[in-house]
């Protein structure tokens, strides 16, 4: 009994820090540059936060790109990076990705 006490215990704590670490801004990224960029080259296919009109968006929200349980610093950074067969390989620099994957994580709900 005791030792299934420690485990759960163990795993709360792990789950705790990993949501502070999650919740944490990227390093670089500043939030509000990040929805700047986000609007200039994200826009066209993404609803990037709720104050845009709604359209027909060929990829997913901002929002729910945020709240997805697999949506973390890395995540993005991997996913930016990365050759994608339904959206453009756009070349952007590393800081204005920090700031982009900056944007993107303040939308989390907390």
């Amino acid at each position: 009994m005791r030792r299934l006490m420690l485990i759960c215990a163990a795993g709360t704590l792990a789950l705790v820090m990993q949501s502070q670490m999650l919740a944490q801004p990227v390093e670089g990224g500043n939030v509000s540059s990040g929805r700047e960029i986000a609007v200039t080259i994200c826009s066209n296919c993404h609803e990037i936060d709720h104050t845009m009109s709604p359209r027909t968006a060929v990829g997913p929200k901002f929002q729910d790109i945020a709240n997805l349980p697999s949506t973390t610093e890395l995540s993005l950074k991997v996913f930016l990076r990365s050759n994608h067969d339904r959206m453009p390989n756009f070349i952007i620099s590393k800081s204005a990705t920090d700031e982009v994957i900056a944007y993107i994580l303040s939308l989390k709900r907390k």
